[in-house]
């Protein structure tokens, strides 16, 4: 039955990618006619890599094509250099989640590029030269934390609470009630609930008629171009913060 799953993913995803409008003729039922892109999100995923969860949901995203996001903690990728390399290879983009999991906010300069510093070369070590964008730990970010980050800042703006209810209905439920065209989704890829909750999003969006990008494509896709030490909370204007100014 599984290639029957993903013939039948793959049609969501080839139906996702025809630009549509949709038209509402007078007395009549609304239409889709090729114009207007689809809606589109990023997904993504803090804490990994970890064995048993990370590469099954790596099998789950490559079934139905679908890209994701993934911040890393430095310490977890030693045992798992084969997972980030498989993510690279098949087209997920891959930050920084900082090498200990540590508050960035606070840290003096030297502590600070000794943590984020180690896992961007640790990073670039097994996958080569890249900017590896910074997810910083719990959402702690500060004007000091955007001086010293070297790359874009990636928040969130549908936030799961999958570490809380390791529920995947609750999960799928918390995203599916609320979700927009541009909004970047936080998931964690260490609890099986949370694999689960993630893949129900997805199939019950691209359902929907929606797409995924990694966060560097849904701002391509939408016109923004990335600046280092700028926050990016969604892909609307609205999430996007160039100054600390913000709670």
């Amino acid at each position: 039955m599984r290639w029957k799953k993903r013939a039948l993913a793959l049609m969501l995803v080839l139906a996702c990618l025809l630009p549509r409008r949709e038209s509402v003729p007078a007395g009549g039922r609304a239409t889709v006619e090729i114009g207007e892109t689809p809606p589109t999100v990023a997904i993504t995923f803090d804490d990994g890599p970890k064995a048993s969860t990370t590469a099954r949901l790596l099998d789950e995203l490559a079934l139905r094509e679908v890209p994701a996001t993934f911040f890393l903690v430095g310490r977890e990728i030693a045992d798992n250099e084969e997972l980030v390399r498989r993510m690279a290879r098949e087209g997920h983009q891959i930050g920084v989640h900082s090498y200990a999991h540590i508050r960035l906010t606070g840290l003096s300069r030297s502590d600070f590029d000794a943590d984020v510093g180690r896992e961007r070369a640790q990073l670039s070590s097994l996958l080569g030269e890249g900017e590896f964008w910074l997810r910083p730990p719990y959402g702690w970010a500060d004007s000091t934390v955007q001086a010293r980050a070297g790359a874009p800042i990636v928040m969130w703006s549908v936030d799961t609470e999958d570490w809380k209810y390791r529920d995947a209905g609750h999960i799928a439920g918390a995203v599916l009630g609320q979700v927009q065209d541009g909004d970047i989704i936080l998931f964690h890829d260490i609890y099986d609930s949370s694999v689960d909750g993630a893949i129900q999003v997805v199939d019950a969006l691209l359902a929907r008629g929606y797409c995924f990008a990694t966060v560097e494509q849904l701002l391509a896709l939408k016109g923004i171009r990335a600046e280092n030490g700028t926050v990016y909370r969604s892909a609307r204007p609205e999430g996007i913060f160039k100054t600390w100014d913000f709670q």
